[in-house]
């Protein structure tokens, strides 16, 4: 499959690379990295994998560590509307020039890899803002950067980074063509992050996944951390967020009350606080106060997100594209609004659409079903059949997600939308909140 032509712009040329698809393996962004300059080693950097969590749990720990008073950066994916929130630097997305500039670099890297036949296939779009997030950060001259890895952790591109400390969130089941179907098959991939010798924190995994990280982490010398053992945890809800105190081995944080929303978020918030423990161990200082700071200040858009709307409206906006996910979700939706309220959902085709539903539907006065954008997205219709498969009777068909927002604000005031990062993105834009 060819790629834009050397005239092309950077985004078109990014936009090309989409077509590519998804290609594990760290050969050729190490040959990348190389013929850069080896960008990635001009800063510290942590490793954020897991199923679900791994991008709040990025998000709190590059706070706290902004908080400290460290030079910080992040990489997330996906973004919501634009390439550029996938590279924060010091809270805020990197400019448009500034990734312009990086990406041109590592295309320029990737042609003379490949006229010298150094690397025999083109990088994937993944790849290369990997490589383009590493020049960023190395030329933005950040003390610190917080990676949050984009699929399994073994082959991911994010992995050629040597880390200070890594953390797992969450193993569960999401990606199974790529990562394997089983939990075991999951956390073996998700290890690979795992380095000899350094701390790995985990929050609390299933038996079957606990045992191989635990043997993955014991083979090669690492500090296991679980993040809940030997520690104390108050929680208790206000106005629909969380306050709690948290007492550590080390430390006593708190009260606090956490900017994201959920109880899932405690679990989070454990493994970052015992990550930020560990990398303050390592020598990145990192007080009681600054983790405080963190937890409390974080912002993830799009990850149970609430926004009030003119007209006494609230809209719910939820990333959750995985079973897990939609099981963190209802148990907020089932505390916060026990009698339900309106779901507009969309989803990717490859997703398991009916655990899903299965899961929210019960909250669903009414469910709207629509179609999220992007090439993977379901079709509404797909949606409703797979609903009525689960016995998930009197779904409202919508493919337009503007007219599916205006049927769900038709049932009540606050509504919630879920299923997709990139439908909650699209809603985010419509309604002027990105």
């Amino acid at each position: 499959m060819s790629v834009p032509g050397p005239g092309a712009s950077p985004r078109a040329y990014l936009t090309g690379l989409e077509l590519h698809g998804i290609k594990l393996g760290l050969s050729t962004i190490r040959a990348i990295c190389a013929a850069l300059g080896h960008p990635e080693r001009a800063f510290r950097t942590v490793l954020v994998a897991g199923t679900n969590g791994k991008g709040s749990v990025a998000a709190m720990t590059a706070a706290a560590l902004r908080a400290a008073g460290h030079r910080t950066a992040r990489y997330t994916s996906p973004h919501l509307v634009r390439l550029e929130e996938r590279f924060d630097i010091d809270g805020a997305p990197v400019t448009p020039g500034a990734l312009d500039e990086a990406v041109s670099a590592v295309r320029d890297a990737v042609e003379r890899l490949r006229a010298d036949e150094v690397i025999d296939v083109h990088p994937t779009f993944f790849e290369v803002t990997t490589a383009s997030a590493f020049v960023v950060f190395a030329r933005a001259t950040v003390d610190v950067a917080v990676l949050e890895v984009g699929l399994g952790g073994r082959f991911d591109a994010t992995n050629v980074v040597e880390p200070l400390a890594v953390a797992i969130t969450s193993i569960a089941f999401d990606h199974e063509a790529y990562l394997g179907d089983t939990l075991a098959r999951i956390a073996f991939e998700k290890a690979g992050v795992v380095r000899p010798g350094l701390p790995v924190v985990t929050g609390m995994l299933p038996a079957e996944a606990f045992d191989v990280v635990q043997a993955i982490a014991r083979e090669r010398g690492a500090s296991l951390v679980v993040a809940p053992e030997g520690c104390r945890v108050d929680a208790r809800r206000a106005s629909g967020l969380t306050e709690l105190t948290i007492d550590t081995p080390a430390h006593h944080y708190g009260p606090l009350r956490l900017a994201l929303r959920g109880r899932h978020q405690v679990d989070n918030a454990l493994v970052v606080v015992r990550l930020l423990e560990a990398l303050d161990g390592a020598g990145v200082r990192v007080g009681a106060d600054a983790i405080v700071a963190g937890l409390e200040t974080a912002r993830w858009p799009a990850r149970l997100s609430v926004h009030e709307r003119p007209g006494g409206r609230r809209l719910l906006v939820d990333g959750a594209h995985n079973p897990a996910g939609a099981g963190a979700l209802a148990a907020y939706l089932a505390e916060e609004w026990p009698a339900g309220l309106p779901i507009v959902f969309g989803a990717m085709r490859d997703k398991r659409i009916g655990e899903m539903l299965e899961t929210l539907a019960g909250l669903a006065r009414p469910l709207v079903v629509t179609t999220a954008p992007g090439r993977r997205a379901a079709e509404a219709m797909e949606i409703a059949a797979v609903a009525r498969a689960a016995g998930i009777g009197g779904a409202i068909v919508e493919p337009d997600v503007r007219a599916a927002l205006d049927r769900a604000w038709a049932a009540g005031p606050d509504i919630v939308v879920a299923g997709s990062l990139y439908l909650a993105g699209r809603v985010l834009e419509m309604e002027g909140l990105l």
